[in-house]
């Protein structure tokens, strides 16, 4: 028995680690090179692949017909596809003796598409969870083969939610692959009317609006924490970065949206319901090592925008 991995970042990585220790077969591993634009701050799957001895290419487009015709050739009886970045073709679809399966970070049917564990946050999700489901042509939208739920805590930020999915993964992955490599696995029709689709997020989506209520800012500030890009407010021509905070709903400065105000050693901003007592900081895109407040910010009656 064995399967092809089409995958990247932890994930693809906890799915090798499941099929070798499952003692599966894995002729090819297909990934993605590292951009230079992104920061990097997970683990390389194409560095597991060669240190077990497994053949890894970097397709860019792999639904080319090289890319085809060498899958074909391997004979797969799984594709398995984990955080693997392009949409896959009907060809490839078609290429394996069993199945093409994908693992999702969310309860499918909700949040299909990209970035999944930061729109969860973003929304104020209490339960999240990952999915093993048949690839179609439509993102996400196959039939289900398992899932597995996670609590999500206030205090989660995309980080700490996203290494509860690896774990769930992991499960998922261990349970479900055998029952697909012997004919026992189960398949679930998903409830399109249910389903939620959400696209790939870019830095300038993490402007803070001030005229939102406290805990909707405090939700994207820790769905675009340290190590993605950050949640910012101006001030002036400078970017404000909010790596941490503490929503207070009850809590009114009575002053405009946007008011920065201070009691003792606490920086509060007013927001468009409750206020946001700021943790951490920082004008720099990454959270400083001391986690100290910019001077900028500790002025009463500062307005950020």
């Amino acid at each position: 028995m064995s399967v092809i991995l089409l995958g990247y970042h932890n994930m693809g990585c906890r799915a090798l680690k499941v099929l070798t220790e499952l003692g599966i077969e894995v002729p090819a591993v297909f990934t993605h090179k590292d951009s230079s634009n992104e920061n990097v701050w997970f683990d390389s799957l194409a560095d597991l692949a060669r240190a077990s001895g497994i053949s890894c290419y970097f397709p860019e487009d792999v639904n080319q017909k090289e890319w085809v015709d060498l899958i074909r050739s391997l004979e797969p009886d799984i594709i398995l596809s984990c955080y693997f970045r392009q949409m896959i073709k009907q060809e490839i679809l078609d290429a394996p003796r069993i199945a093409a399966v994908n693992l999702h970070g969310s309860l499918l049917p909700k949040y299909r598409g990209r970035c999944p564990v930061n729109w969860q946050l973003v929304f104020g999700e209490k339960k999240s969870g990952v999915t093993l489901h048949h690839m179609v042509l439509k993102a996400d939208a196959g039939d289900i083969v398992g899932q597995k739920a996670v609590d999500v805590d206030e205090r989660d930020t995309a980080l700490s939610l996203f290494k509860k999915l690896e774990d769930a993964a992991e499960e998922v992955l261990r349970e479900y692959i055998p029952k697909l490599l012997d004919g026992t696995a189960p398949r679930i029709k998903q409830d399109h009317s249910q389903a939620t689709y959400f696209g790939g997020r870019r830095p300038e989506d993490g402007k803070i609006q001030w005229n939102w209520d406290a805990q909707r800012i405090y939700n994207l500030v820790r769905a675009v924490t340290w190590p993605y890009p950050g949640a910012f407010a101006m001030l002036g021509d400078k970017k404000i970065y909010i790596w941490d905070a503490e929503p207070l709903p009850e809590r009114d400065l009575n002053c405009l949206a946007g008011t920065v105000m201070q009691d003792g050693k606490d920086i509060f901003v007013q927001t468009g319901g409750g206020c946001l007592r700021i943790i951490s900081a920082s004008l720099e895109p990454r959270p400083s090592e001391e986690e100290a407040l910019p001077a900028e910010i500790r002025k009463d009656g500062l307005v950020l925008e």
